[in-house]
């Protein structure tokens, strides 16, 4: 949003100094006659010039410069409309009074509220010069105030329309961001629900040769293997449903899914977690858990399993009273211990967030 609003910001600032410029060249350098007039579109024109270096990159002027710029501005417009005699304050040689208020515009465009006193002040040096000029009548008057009222209102119309188009821009591109948001986090939604089809159609692949066999009677379910394999297909579902779960832990969330269905076949699991929540991609946490679910489903009675998160390392144990005949591995990303411990085994998964 900033980029485009700066964007937009930074042609407005080179349109309105084409046009100071032109004004300048064209209109004002034909009326000069005074050597202080000379004096004061010289400096008025260096002060473009000056400017010029930063609005042509399309950057505003900085702070030290577009300060002591503005004074530079009100000093010669001053000087200029003050040493004017005061018959020919109403005629083609008063060319700074309008003027001025544009250089103020080229330098204080991103100070709206410094432009505008900038330009009350210009406008106000210039009608007390022309009050003092012993107006005869009424429309003399009535002329001097329409004519600085019409050109005050003209500069700062134009400085209001310029912010608001430089707030519209930046609400449209801010709008287009949040289009773009949206269809990223659409996109990711669906490549997610992609993975979980692919992965629950696997998984049930896996599975159906299972249910096929119980149901034929080619398993016997009273068999220690075949009620091992029933187990850890029934665990790696649960875990499977848990990754889809919109939780602040989805690591812990995917462990405790694991060590709920273990205490549902009955066995006493204690469960002890260290450490703060930290983010896990899902690969990764399927291959932490994927070992746990094998050990948790060779256990007899009993399991202790533990989850350790230190800066950048996570840890997933368990004992258990139970070898598993098949061990799991965990991907490239996540090493896997298995030990046996006289009649019980233990098993270490460990993931680095920042490898050696």
């Amino acid at each position: 949003m900033n980029e485009t609003a700066d964007r937009v910001l930074g042609g407005c600032r080179i349109a309105v100094l084409l046009a100071t410029a032109a004004i300048q060249i064209g209109l004002s350098l034909a009326r000069l006659t005074a050597t202080p007039g000379r004096i004061a579109f010289a400096a008025l024109a260096l002060v473009l010039v000056v400017a010029a270096w930063w609005v042509l990159r399309w950057k505003p002027v900085p702070w030290p410069v577009a300060p002591a710029g503005a004074v530079v501005v009100l000093a010669a417009s001053t000087v200029a409309v003050w040493t004017l005699p005061a018959d020919r304050l109403f005629g083609d040689e008063n060319w700074a009074s309008g003027l001025a208020g544009w250089h103020l515009l080229v330098l204080l465009m991103d100070r709206p509220a410094i432009a505008m006193a900038a330009l009350v002040l210009q406008t106000t040096l210039a009608v007390v010069r022309q009050f003092g000029a012993e107006l005869t009548d009424r429309g003399e008057i009535g002329s001097v105030v329409i004519v600085a009222l019409s050109v005050l209102t003209f500069q700062a119309a134009t400085l209001a329309l310029i912010r608001v188009v430089n707030r519209r821009a930046g609400e449209a591109a801010e709008a287009s961001a949040e289009r773009d948001r949206q269809a990223h986090r659409k996109a990711l939604a669906e490549e997610r629900e992609a993975d979980q089809r692919n992965r629950f159609a696997g998984q049930l692949g896996a599975t159906l040769p299972l249910l096929a066999g119980l149901a034929d009677r080619t398993l016997d379910p009273r068999d220690d293997e075949v009620r091992r394999r029933c187990a850890l297909a029934a665990t790696q579902l649960r875990r499977l449903f848990a990754e889809n779960d919109d939780v602040p832990d989805p690591l812990l969330h995917e462990v405790s899914a694991c060590v709920d269905l273990a205490e549902r076949r009955g066995l006493t699991v204690t469960l002890a977690v260290s450490g703060e929540p930290a983010a896990v991609p899902t690969a990764v946490r399927r291959a932490l858990t994927g070992p746990l679910m094998t050990a948790l489903v060779a256990a007899r009675s009993q399991a202790r399993v533990s989850v350790l998160r230190a800066d950048d390392e996570i840890r997933v144990a368990a004992i258990t009273d139970g070898e598993p005949g098949v061990t799991e591995n965990g991907s490239g990303a996540v090493d896997v211990e298995w030990h046996a411990l006289g009649e019980r085994s233990w098993m270490e998964a460990k993931w680095r967030s920042r490898p050696n």
